[in-house]
This record gives C-alpha cells, sequence and structure tokens, in this order.
C-alpha cells in the first residue's frame, strides 16, 4: 500500500500512464521518501551520540557534576516525550502531568522504607499504580475537553498533592529522603556512568517506542483526533479509546521517569507533582518543539542547561553577573518569549522541518 507522499507524488492521471512512466515515478517518489526518511533520522542520531559522548567527557574533567545535570535533563526530557503523545500529537493539554512523576517517585521512596529496594519490584508496582491512577483520570477528564480538561487534570494533581503532604510517615511536606539507591541485577546504580547509562538505554527505547507508535495507526488516529475528533467517529473510529489509551501511555512513561528521577535525587518530595512542575513540562515541549519525537528532550536539555548557567553564570560579566545571578528568572523569561515568537516550532522543531518531514 502506497504512502500518502508517494501518492501525492503520482501524477493524476496516473492510472492510464505508460508502464514505464508510472514505474519511473513510483521510483522517484520512493527515493525521495527514503531521502526525506534519512534526514529525520540523522538530527536524532547525532542528538543520541552527544549524549552517549557526555560519560566520556566526564571522565576527561573527572568529576560527575556535569553526569548528573545531563541525566536529570534526560529524564525530565523522558516525562517531557510522555506527555507530548497527548499534547503535542494528541492536543490534549494536561495540567497535571507531574501526578505520574510523584508516583513514581513515591513508589521507589515509599517500597524503600519498607525494605524493597529491587528496582525491578519497585517499577512494577509504580506502573501498576500509575497505570490504575491515570486510567481512572483520563476515563473522567476526556469526558470533557479545552479548558474542562485542563482544570481537571489539575485539580486532580492537586489532590495527590496534598494526599502527599498529609502522608507524615512519608515525610509529608518535608518530602521522603531515600537511603540508596535501587538495586538492578548486573548493574551498580551507586555508579554514576552505570545510572547515566540505564537512563540513556531507557530514554532510546522509549524513543523508539513512541517513534513507531506515532507513525502506526495508532499514532494517526491521535493526530486525526487532534484536528477532528467528530470526523475520526464518523469514519468508524472510536476516538474516546484511542485518546484515552494514549493518556494512559503518556502517563505510564512519566512513572517511568519520577522511578528514575528518585534514585538520581535520592528523594522524593510533594513537590514532584505540583502544577509548577507540570507547568515545567508543557515549557520543555514548547521550547523543544510540540508534535516531534525528541523535541520535549531538546527542551528539557535547554530548560535544564539555561536554568544551570543563568543561576550560577560561569562566565564573569562583572556587575552584570550578579544582576544576572539574582534575576535569572527573568532572563530566562526573555529566551522563553524570544522562542515563542522567532521559532514557533521550537528549537527541534524548527531545525527539523527544514528539508524533513515533520515528525
Amino acid at each position: 500500500m502506497l504512502s500518502e507522499q508517494t501518492r501525492q507524488a503520482l501524477p493524476l492521471n496516473g492510472i492510464g500512464a505508460p508502464p514505464q512512466q508510472a514505474h519511473d515515478t513510483i521510483a522517484r517518489a520512493a527515493g525521495a521518501l527514503h531521502t526525506s526518511r534519512i534526514r529525520e533520522l540523522l538530527p536524532i542520531a547525532a542528538i543520541f551520540l552527544a549524549l552517549v559522548l557526555v560519560p566520556v567527557v566526564s571522565l576527561f574533567l573527572g568529576h560527575t557534576y556535569y553526569l548528573d545535570l545531563v541525566s536529570r535533563a534526560m529524564i525530565l526530557g523522558l516525562a517531557a516525550m510522555g506527555l507530548n503523545l497527548i499534547l503535542g500529537y494528541g492536543g490534549m493539554v494536561s495540567f497535571g502531568h507531574a501526578l505520574y512523576l510523584g508516583i513514581g517517585a513515591y513508589a521507589v521512596g515509599m517500597l524503600s522504607t519498607h525494605g524493597v529496594e529491587s528496582a525491578l519490584t519497585q517499577l512494577v508496582v509504580a506502573i501498576a499504580v500509575g497505570t490504575i491512577v491515570s486510567y481512572l483520570i483520563g476515563y473522567i477528564c476526556l469526558k470533557v475537553d479545552g479548558m474542562g480538561f485542563i482544570m481537571i487534570t489539575l485539580a486532580f494533581a492537586q489532590m495527590f498533592y496534598y494526599l502527599a503532604i498529609s502522608l507524615k510517615q512519608y515525610g509529608g511536606d518535608d518530602g521522603l529522603p531515600i537511603a540508596a539507591r535501587s538495586t538492578l541485577p548486573g548493574m551498580d546504580l551507586e555508579n554514576p556512568y552505570q545510572f547515566y547509562l540505564l537512563v540513556l538505554a531507557i530514554l532510546a527505547a522509549a524513543a523508539y517506542l513512541l517513534y513507531r507508535l506515532v507513525h502506526s495507526r495508532f499514532g494517526t488516529v491521535i493526530r486525526g483526533c487532534k484536528q477532528n475528533t467528530r470526523r475520526m467517529y464518523a469514519l468508524g473510529f472510536p476516538a474516546s479509546r484511542y485518546k484515552l489509551f494514549a493518556y494512559v501511555i503518556s502517563a505510564q512513561i512519566s512513572v517511568l521517569a519520577g522511578v528514575l528521577l528518585a534514585n538520581l535525587a535520592l528523594f522524593a518530595a510533594p513537590s514532584y507533582m505540583s502544577w509548577t512542575l507540570s507547568g515545567d513540562l508543557i515549557l520543555m515541549c514548547v521550547l523543544g518543539g510540540l508534535g516531534t519525537l525528541l523535541g520535549p528532550l531538546i527542551g528539557a536539555i535547554a530548560f535544564v542547561g539555561l536554568e544551570e548557567f543563568l543561576s550560577t553564570m560561569p562566565i564573569d560579566l562583572g556587575n552584570a553577573t550578579e544582576l544576572i545571578t539574582t534575576h535569572w528568572l527573568g532572563f530566562f523569561g526573555v529566551f522563553i518569549v524570544l522562542v515563542v515568537l522567532f521559532l514557533r516550532r521550537g528549537l527541534y522543531g524548527s531545525f527539523t522541518a527544514k528539508g524533513a518531514r515533520h515528525d
């Protein structure tokens, strides 16, 4: 079955065209599609190659500070990629997606408190709880759309935020310290290099899963729902089921990110579920590019990197240094405004849009 791009490349009278002419047209269209696919995958390969080289640079510098910084950016990028599935591709603006980060983090913290340190057990429990919660919340939230969907997701996230604060036996408002990282057969997660490689491997696996998902029939339906849900119903697709399934998958990816975040920070706090972190995840998607595969990851790297750069300002700018470090949030806001005004598709989206097929 020919792809949409191939069909568009065929002449209107392609049925009546001579066999050789039709064959040449199809060959040119297939070649153009192949070239487009290569252009699409090259930036992805370059990004992951750069991430693979980070441990080498860390070894050269002799410390793991930047290793931990990039690990944090990748974990937040993973959560943002999960959110992007429903936000960028599905048009569902969830203002409470940090809830699932918190579920993953507290699953690690609570189980560690009771002596369960197996990463696999913690992950299974976190995914199970996250699936149940996301299904129930998604089932309710998807009864409405637009502003109603935004406010209901925010309300549920705040409910769990205050629930975490009320759990005094697990730290309450002060958060829950975690004594040590989880145990995983064949790996020592206390080693920052091995933990970094684990995060990178999970990020690559999630990116591949999302790529296959978005370019499948399921992804086509989700994108169609973003454009016109009623039309998808008219075509015979149960749009609500597709959107609910996308919401649950999106939540599970964020839960996985929460498990990794708890192991990185050795801490679980109610702030992981706060609306401000949900807003940060949305901002990462916008910075990198909504509806692109790795846009949220690039947005997270830019977010974390710029936050660290402006708040510490390693470059001596004289009197301006103190001004920037004191009011770094203001300069950060200016950067966001400039990106939104001049790079409508985000940092990654604007780059890949030049000569490449949009994700």
